[in-house]
């Protein structure tokens, strides 16, 4: 039954008769249209051979030999030898790799199947001002007429060139999902979009005007460029890497703006060395920004070709509002994967190898990167920054290797090289295009001035054409009456007859003034290769005004062990450190500014045995060093010191500092660098005195050196920094003290003694050194609360190694000298007992009495206590300017501390700056 409809129908298709006569005519006419490609089985075949038992014979026949054992050269088929014949077959291979996939062309900077792609969205009229297209009929053009590969590998190329973090300049528009730099894949070629990037056209430009070589696709169908001409320095712009076969490329990205300037300056001085052509390219622009660390990587893979850069992340410091701190990432290096960091930092948090972190979150948006780690309370912020750059890809190293196909053959290229070559590139595309437009113009040109000929004879020419019977017969007379060419007789015989009017003929005569116009730039332009590098120099720098951009990569000029403190506000930081060894540091600006001559409040939550022994105000840049009673000096910034609440006890200095056992603090310096000019003064209890030049301290290892070599059961009690003429003044025990010069004392090396300060007597010891420029008043104070001030000028100037003078009448219920300090008017002295109560007093409120005095009672001491610390601390008599704060803020502006206006007219500078500031310290509401 089935047999029979088909042939029912194949009869009624034969019968046309019984068509409607409308589809008969649409019929009819489809047979006419020759502008229809139909396929007609009776066609003669355009294969080579009939079938495939042709094609099999034809094969035997070429490669085998008609004759067994003979090839078509008529020689014996050889054996080889397997190894030889796989080391042969691979090379081969490799060199298809390297010139066909791998590697990128000097001159574009583009690999073939980037090229294919390029140019097959152009050749389909992909453009920028064109609607998107679906990627998927992108890729079928690609790999079905220039790039016989797999269409997945095709689309990952072409969603590279559209991933703003992949491609500095990305050279195609990509609608949909692209991916992200998390690492998601992009959505599957039938869900997006693309179309032609701006800056594409201009490596396409001139490509119809013969600029470049050309060659046949892999069936020979079609033909595609060997290279695009390519309007700006690819290569150095967007960069390439690859893994060919025994070498690979990594040419990272550039700036535009930057490349244009540096191929200008090479233009102008093509001997230009890398030092100069870097003061236009600094160095890679990569599109994650992130920081470049050093130059030297830079230069030397300028200069070989070769080199190593070193990334790190875009970092800063955040503090909350519960006083812990976070680390926010803005930038991360080229090529890192988001998501897996965050991974790999979960996974080092897990395993104990990041300490410190108590949280990450992602709060990127579209607006830019931030990637958020939260840190425990009281943790270093730059200790886990250090630790993250150390054991992540947020600080990575771009493995420079500049390897491109010079004329097919791969070099490793510098970058005047890279310039060199591009730039000659560019000559013979301007060379051509100008030969190109040269010819046109010519061509135009010879029409029009056969056009003008005819014009001027237009009646006998009308008259020889009606009078011939062909067109062939027509053009022949009118070559042998005007002389004309046959390309002018052809355009003569198709011009239309409106191109007889006056304004027609004014039109072609303008038309012909400006192709000769024309005509003679090109020529000009073609006999001068000046003209033709200016032109180079102005086409890319108008290419550089529409597409470039900032840098976006910032390029220090430290090394890859670049401080972190440049991460880190250069802040005033308030430093404590008990006697136990606990300490911390607190931001100045979280102090408050309250009433003074309170009673008196404890300074900080310590324990029972503990007491405040240093607190002072350093920046966070500075370094602080900590000097041992064993001798030996550690080092740290400021900002390595861990920061807590005022109330808090700190952080054991032994978590901080390899410290022995037994091993405490004895005094501290903080400062910013260790000139030659300043000494440090040393006192130890034993009574001996040295005197080193700073700078013998500026390099610490984190063990810590020899500051003093010391005496058997002696103990370093002090350090202080001296200047020229400044006094020294050492007080013990028993209530003496002794005051020199400065001078008395020679200086020696880091690793010495030092020299006799004072002679002590039976039990007695030193408490303390003071450094004094003679002017102020001596305070000190008994372990019972007895004090006394008395001019320092009332002292006695002596040779060191003296026995001194007394300062108080010591009795046995005054106890032994506890502690003195140099003052002046300006000052408040905070007495500290051993329990941890403070009290504050003017030094204005304490008589002044003579040296051998009895002195006064200042402070009630509770049975079992004993004073065992002075602070001295400047003070305000009129009250500070109020500064400009927020609302709702009480911090302190200090910048107005000592200021103008500010502070009593009566100060007297006492010649040391271990003092602290009254706003430092709250006082009892």
């Amino acid at each position: 039954m089935a047999e029979d409809t088909n042939q029912t129908s194949h009869d009624e298709n034969q019968d046309s008769t019984i068509l409607p006569e409308d589809l008969r005519r649409l019929l009819a006419r489809a047979d006419e249209d020759e502008g229809t490609e139909t396929y007609d089985p009776d066609a003669p075949s355009d294969d080579d051979s009939d079938d495939e038992t042709e094609l099999e014979e034809s094969f035997g026949a070429v490669d085998r030999g008609d004759a067994a054992g003979e090839d078509v050269n008529g020689g014996q088929l050889q054996t080889s030898e397997f190894g030889r014949e796989m080391k042969q077959s691979f090379i081969e291979y490799s060199m298809s790799v390297i010139t066909a996939r791998a590697l990128p062309d000097v001159r574009d900077g583009l690999k073939p199947v980037h090229r294919r792609i390029l140019y097959a969205m152009n050749e389909s009229g992909i453009f920028p001002n064109r609607p998107h297209k679906k990627s998927a009929w992108t890729v079928g053009e690609v790999i079905g007429k220039y790039h016989p590969h797999g269409d997945s590998a095709v689309y990952e190329t072409m969603v590279r060139l559209a991933q703003w973090f992949s491609m500095r300049t990305p050279l195609v528009d990509g609608h949909g999902n692209f991916g992200n730099i998390d690492g998601d894949s992009a959505a599957a070629m039938r869900y997006t979009e693309s179309r032609l990037a701006k800056p594409a056209m201009e490596l396409l430009r001139d490509l119809q005007k013969d600029t470049v070589d050309w060659q046949p696709n892999y069936d020979e169908s079609l033909a595609e460029p060997k290279v695009l001409p390519a309007r700006f320095p690819n290569l150095l712009v967007n960069g390439s890497n690859g893994i060919a076969v025994g070498m690979a490329t990594n040419i990272p990205p550039h700036n535009l703006s930057e490349t244009v300037e540096a191929t200008c300056y090479f233009i102008d001085n093509p001997e230009a060395s890398v030092e100069e052509l870097m003061t236009y390219l600094p160095g890679p622009d990569f599109p994650t920004g992130a920081l470049i660390m050093g130059t030297d990587g830079i230069r030397q893979a300028y200069e070989t070709g070769r080199g190593s850069i070193t990334m790190r992340a875009k970092a800063h410091v955040e503090s909350t509002k519960t006083g812990k701190n976070r680390l926010v990432f803005t930038e991360i290096p080229y090529q890192v994967n988001k998501g897996s960091l965050q991974e790999k930092i979960a996974q080092l948090v897990n395993e104990k190898r990041l300490e410190g972190i108590s949280d990450m979150r992602d709060e990127s948006t579209q607006k830019g990167i931030r990637l958020v780690i939260e840190l425990k309370k009281g943790v270093i912020p730059q200790v886990v920054l250090n630790n993250l750059y150390k054991y992540t890809s947020l600080q990575t190293t771009f493995g420079v290797n500049n390897l491109a196909l010079v004329d097919g053959v791969p070099k490793c290229l510098t970058l005047p090289q890279i310039l060199s070559h591009y730039v000659e590139h560019q000559v013979e595309v301007v060379t051509r295009r100008t030969q190109f437009d040269l010819k046109k113009a010519q061509a135009r040109a010879h029409i029009l001035e056969g056009y003008l000929i005819a014009l001027d004879h237009i009646d006998e020419v009308i008259s020889i054409i009606r009078a011939s019977q062909t067109d062939q017969e027509a053009s022949q007379r009118l070559i042998e009456r005007f002389g004309f060419t046959s390309e002018q007789t052809t355009a003569i015989l198709e011009m239309k007859l409106r191109r007889l009017t006056g304004l027609e003929r004014d039109k072609i005569e303008d038309e012909l003034a400006g192709l000769r116009r024309a005509i003679a730039y090109y020529e000009d332009l073609l006999a001068h290769k000046e003209k033709i590098l200016a032109v180079i120099k102005d086409e890319m720098r108008e290419i550089s005004h529409k597409f470039g951009d900032k840098r976006r990569t910032e390029i220090t000029q430290a090394e890859k062990d670049l401080d972190v403190e440049d991460l880190i506000a250069d802040e005033d930081m308030v430093v404590t450190i008990t006697h136990t060894g606990y300490v911390k540091r607190i931001p100045v600006a979280s102090y408050r500014s309250q009433k003074r001559g309170g009673k008196g409040v404890s300074g900080a939550n310590l324990k029972e045995d503990d007491i405040i022994d240093e607190m002072f105000i350093a920046s966070t840049h500075e370094y602080v060093l900590f000097f041992s009673n064993k001798g030996k000096v550690y080092r740290l910034k400021v900002h390595e010191l861990p920061i807590g609440s005022r109330q808090a006890r700190g952080t054991a200095i032994v978590n901080l500092l390899p410290f022995e056992e037994g091993e405490k603090i004895a005094s501290v310096i903080a400062c910013r660098d260790f000139p030659d000019t300043d000494y440090l003064m040393f006192a130890t209890a034993g009574g001996m005195v040295k005197k080193t030049v700073m700078s013998a301290y500026g390099r610490v290892r984190r063990d810590g050196i020899i500051a003093i070599n010391l005496r058997s059961g002696d103990r370093l009690l002090g350090v202080r920094r001296v200047r020229k003429d400044d006094l020294v003044i050492l007080a013990t025990t028993a209530g003496k003290a002794i005051m020199f010069n400065e001078d008395d004392v020679r200086a020696t090396g880091r690793d010495t003694s030092g020299v006799r300060g004072i002679t002590l007597k039976a039990e007695a010891e030193v408490l303390g050194m003071e450094i004094s420029n003679g002017k102020g008043d001596l305070f000190v104070i008994t372990e019972r609360g007895y004090g006394k001030r008395t001019p320092v000028s009332d002292y006695p100037t002596q040779g060191r190694g003296g026995q001194g003078v007394y300062t108080i009448q010591m009795t046995e219920r005054k106890g032994n000298l506890a502690s003195m300090k140099v003052v002046g008017p300006q000052h408040e002295l905070f007495i500290i007992t051993e329990g941890a109560t403070v009290i504050r007093v003017k030094t204005e409120e304490i008589s002044q009495t003579g040296r051998a005095t009895q002195g006064v009672k200042m402070m009630s001491v509770s049975e079992g206590d004993r004073v065992v610390a002075v602070a001295r601390m400047t003070s305000a008599k009129k009250k500070l300017k109020a500064p400009a704060v927020a609302e709702g803020q009480d911090a302190l502006d200090f910048s107005s501390v000592g200021g103008d206006g500010t502070l009593d007219d009566e100060r007297i500078d006492i010649g040391t700056g271990d003092e602290l500031l009254e706003d430092l310290m709250d006082d009892e509401s």
